[in-house]
Parts: C-alpha cells; sequence; structure tokens
C-alpha cells in the first residue's frame, strides 16, 4: 500500500500475467476494492463537510477552529491520493502512468499521512498547554497557531522527500512496468519500513496518550477543587475564573474523557495492525504470502489496509461528539440567507475537534 505490498515492494497487487509473481486471489481483490471504496467515500465525504462548515463560518477562527481546518485538509489528501490510487490499481491491476506521476503520487501519499498524524498530535499538544498552562496560552493565543500549522507542513513536506528517492517506474518483467520500490539490499528495506513506523506511530502515540491523560489528570483536579477556591483576582486563577461552576468543570470533563479515549483508541486501532504486518513482513524470513493458496494472506493484506482509517474516522467522530453542528451545517448550505437574522453563537465551533474542554475552555482562546 502506501509503503510496502506485503510480498515485494510495489505499491499495487501483482499482476496475475507478470512474472516472479504469485497468481492474484480474485476474492481478495473484491475485498480490497470494497474495503478501499468504503474508506474512500466516508473519508472523503466525511472531511469535505467538516471543511465546508469551517470554511462558512464568519467570525475570526480559534486556534482549535485553525488546527480542525488543516487536520480535515491533511484527511482529504489522504483520502484523495493514499486510498483513491490504491482503490484504481485494485481495479485495474496495472499502473497505467509514468514515473514522474508514480514518484508524485508516492511522495502526496506519505505527505498525507505524516500532516494528518501529526496535526492531530499539534492539536493535542495546544490543548495540553490551554490547560495545563493556561496563562501562557492566554498571553500568546494570537500567535502561536500559525506556527505549529506551518511547522506540521513543512515537517510532513520534508519527511516525505525520500519516497521520490524510494518509488520509481520499474520493469517487473518484459512489457510490465509497476511503480516499485528499490532498496539497497536488505537494510535498506528495513531501515525504511522502521523510520516509517517510529516517525509516523511509535513517537505520535506516546505523545498523544502522555499529553492526554495529564489533561484528564489535570481537569478532574480542577472539578473537585473548584468548589472550594474563592476565585479572586490572583493572576494565577485567571483562566479557571472563565468556567463558571462546577457543572461546566463537570460536563467539559465527562466530554473530555470521552473525547479522549475514543481519539486515542481508534488512532491506536487504525494504525497497529498496519504497522504490526509492515514489521511482521520485513523481521519474519518467512512472512505470510499473497495467493489462493495461502489462508492468512486475506487477514494480512486487508489489516494492510487499515492505515487510511484514522482520516475516515476523524470527521465522523468530531460531528459525533458537536451537538451543534446539525446548526453549522445548515449555516453552511444557507450562510447568506441566514446572516442577516442570525445571533451572536454561544459556543465555539472548536468543541467539535478534540475537545478538551467545555466551550468555557475554547472560547477564552
Amino acid at each position: 500500500m502506501l509503503v510496502l505490498n506485503s510480498t515485494n515492494n510495489s505499491m499495487m497487487p501483482p499482476s496475475p500475467n507478470s512474472t516472479g509473481f504469485p497468481p492474484r486471489d480474485l476474492d481478495l481483490a473484491t475485498a480490497e476494492v470494497i474495503t478501499l471504496a468504503v474508506i474512500f467515500i466516508f473519508a472523503l465525504f466525511g472531511n469535505a463537510i467538516m471543511v465546508s462548515v469551517l470554511c462558512c463560518k464568519r467570525k475570526q477562527p480559534s486556534r482549535m477552529h485553525i488546527f480542525m481546518m488543516h487536520l480535515c485538509i491533511a484527511d482529504l489528501l489522504v483520502a484523495i491520493f493514499q486510498v483513491f490510487p490504491q482503490l484504481i490499481w485494485d481495479i485495474t491491476d496495472l499502473f497505467m502512468a509514468s514515473d514522474f506521476v508514480c514518484r508524485l503520487i508516492t511522495y502526496l501519499q506519505v505527505v498525507g499521512m505524516f500532516s494528518s498524524t501529526y496535526m492531530t498530535v499539534g492539536m493535542t499538544i495546544d490543548r495540553y498547554q490551554a490547560v495545563c498552562f493556561p496563562l501562557v496560552t492566554f498571553q500568546g493565543r494570537r500567535a502561536r497557531w500559525n506556527i505549529v500549522v506551518g511547522a506540521t507542513w513543512l515537517l510532513s513536506l520534508l519527511l516525505s522527500i525520500p519516497q521520490i528517492f524510494v518509488f520509481s517506474l520499474t520493469e517487473i518483467s518484459p512489457g510490465v512496468h509497476t511503480c516499485y520500490a528499490n532498496f539497497v539490499g536488505n537494510w535498506g528495506r528495513k531501515a525504511y519500513v522502521m523510520w516509517i513506523c517510529i516517525a509516523v506511530f511509535v513517537v505520535p502515540t506516546i505523545i498523544l496518550v502522555v499529553c492526554q491523560t495529564t489533561i484528564c489528570h489535570v481537569l478532574w483536579s480542577n472539578m473537585y477543587t473548584k468548589t472550594h477556591r474563592n476565585v479572586a483576582g490572583n493572576s494565577n486563577q485567571l483562566m479557571l475564573s472563565r468556567v463558571n461552576n462546577v457543572n461546566s468543570i463537570s460536563r467539559a470533563m465527562v466530554k473530555t474523557v470521552k473525547m479522549t479515549i475514543v481519539i486515542v483508541i481508534v488512532y491506536i486501532i487504525c494504525w497497529t495492525p498496519f504497522m504490526v504486518m509492515q514489521l511482521w513482513n520485513i523481521w519474519d524470513p518467512h512472512p505470510p504470502k499473497i495467493g489462493p493458496s495461502h489462508g492468512c494472506s486475506a487477514l494480512f493484506t486487508i489489516c494492510m489496509l487499515l492505515a487510511s482509517l484514522n482520516s475516515c474516522t476523524n470527521p465522523w467522530i468530531y460531528m459525533a461528539f458537536s451537538r451543534s453542528f446539525p446548526t453549522w451545517l445548515g449555516c453552511g448550505v444557507c450562510s447568506k440567507r441566514r446572516s442577516r437574522t442570525r445571533g451572536p453563537r454561544e459556543e465555539s465551533v472548536t468543541t467539535s475537534s478534540l475537545n478538551f474542554g467545555s466551550s468555557s475552555w475554547t472560547n477564552c482562546e
């Protein structure tokens, strides 16, 4: 798929007419097409809706609003340049493009993968700072989001450059070409997969778990100490005074815990099978092979396809945790008509994102 196929270094399933590759399992190919089609439709539709809703918001966006926008754009990149090309290759069983297109597509595939993952990490770090160091966030609220978002995109673009040199249009048999990964020995292949695993999965997962666990701990502590504090003009309690009562913190805490659990679990579930299969493929001397005679090839291949599922689930998680999303969706459809009569909205659009707090927390940004 986006890194390596399970039996070779190709970005597409082996052709039944190609020499050196096993015959293609039609049932397995059908399962691949169905899985990718479902992921593509939900990722494209969900993220397109979120981008439309966020674009229709007229007032100046908060940092979380900006993070959401760029995360949706990154997930759209995953859908368009990662899932869709793989779907076409699975249907046609051929790579019908030039060497330039091969390198460009494989580069954009990894750009989407890095940017989607790192944008989620950036949002989590931003929420960590907003909750655990509120004074720093409040004082620098106008100048921070653009730096983090810009750095995330720049880092994603730079870390994806090796794809241009790893993949190329290669003749695998007389007259048969495919987009193929070429490595310097077996050690190069192992180093490449290990780098992807660490940069895309291991490090981001550690950051997400540590930051979100700390956020939950801080919110729990605030909930139980709020009623016993006499919030005056102390600058150290400036952000806590934004939360009017224990009920608002309680609601924020419940939503934070739920959102934290969902985001972390879904992220790990989506990426773990793919990374495990990649590591299994490079370190096992006899990994599962694709073909009708190999019973575990279906499970192996489907797990390899699930890496893109996180970009499919992200927008729907945001929608599920946003009680005001139908209102925002209506705003996107008829914003001009309603702009004359619509009053100020009390809730920030950021509550549909990684909402580590109630609107009292997000509006202060």
